[in-house]
């Protein structure tokens, strides 16, 4: 049986060795208390300690993101990490943080403390103090487990100049206008610096990409001032199997994801164009309130109305 259950299994080198399983209201639906209860089998029935790591990969990645629902799971998930493979509290190793040539040593600054047991810690360069080869960054740990963290790179710019930003977490925006035809309605992709007219009718089109599912997930998608939606009442919407409330403010339009599911997912709402004038149409932002280091920003773009 755990021959079968091992054939099963999906292995990534971030997430670590997982089945793929949805939660839900059924007792089989649990995949968090199933991954734990795994652990404890391979551990006791084979004694597997490299799978084991590997499981307890995926249960760390998957609260990064997430949030464990029930007060089982939870329970469940602390006593596979704590109890079964490498002892993750009182692990002991350093993870060296090499910027621009320089090590970077947290016990060396004043009043930079790390977190006990997680070892977290967060510092801050001002703008003088950030050089251009500090952008080489090597991170090296010494010893087995896992870790992560994040470098932020924050600067002002024209938000037409702005170039495209990925992370496991992608998104990108595109704004069509609609066009009458004899075949009927038709969407045309508006480029940048392309000529609107007053009147228009456009769509704005967004297209998110992530590579696992997350929650509590925000998208700020900015608009040019000559832009005005159709539709000015904040709501609660479905739309391609996805659920998100939308706020309709007055520079931007904010949507509020619950759960963001792994896969592809591609909404739109319309516009019409209200004013002339040269506009920059902002970017629109995503990023995952449980773990900030995913997010992503699209393009800007500019036009013109007539």
């Amino acid at each position: 049986i755990m021959t079968s259950i091992r054939e099963h299994a999906l292995y990534d080198d971030e997430m670590g060795m997982y089945w793929r399983s949805d939660a839900g209201y059924y007792w089989h639906e649990a995949p968090v208390e199933t991954q734990a209860l795994l652990i404890e089998a391979f551990m006791e029935i084979l004694n597997d300690t490299a799978s084991v790591e590997l499981m307890k990969m995926w249960l760390l990645k998957n609260k990064q993101t997430r949030d464990w629902k029930t007060t089982r799971a939870t329970a469940d998930a602390c006593y596979a990490l704590l109890m079964h493979g490498a002892d993750l509290i009182t692990e002991e190793g350093e993870v060296q943080i090499e910027l621009g040539g320089e090590i970077f040593n947290p016990g060396e600054i004043d009043g930079l403390q790390k977190e006990a047991g997680t070892g977290y810690f967060r510092h801050r360069w001002a703008g003088s103090e950030i050089r251009a080869d500090m952008a080489d960054i090597r991170v090296t740990k010494s010893n087995e487990g896992i870790a992560w963290g994040a470098v932020y790179w924050q600067y002002f710019e024209d938000l037409d100049k702005i170039t495209a930003h990925a992370s496991p977490l992608s998104i990108v925006k595109k704004l069509f206008r609609e066009t009458n035809t004899p075949e009927g309605p038709v969407l045309v992709p508006v480029n940048g610096g392309d000529i609107l007219k007053t009147g228009d009718k456009l769509v704005s089109r967004i297209e998110i990409r992530s590579d696992r599912d997350m929650e509590f997930v925000h998208l700020k998608d900015m608009r040019a001032a000559a832009l005005e939606p159709r539709n000015n009442l904040s709501a609660y919407h479905w739309q391609g199997g996805l659920g998100y409330y939308e706020s309709i403010r007055d520079a931007s339009v904010n949507f509020f994801f619950s759960y963001l599911p792994k896969g592809t997912w591609v909404f739109e709402y319309p516009l019409n164009v209200s004013q002339r004038g040269s506009f920059s149409n902002g970017i629109s932002s995503i990023q995952c309130m449980y773990a900030p280091e995913f997010g992503a920003h699209s393009e800007g773009v500019s036009f013109r109305v007539e």
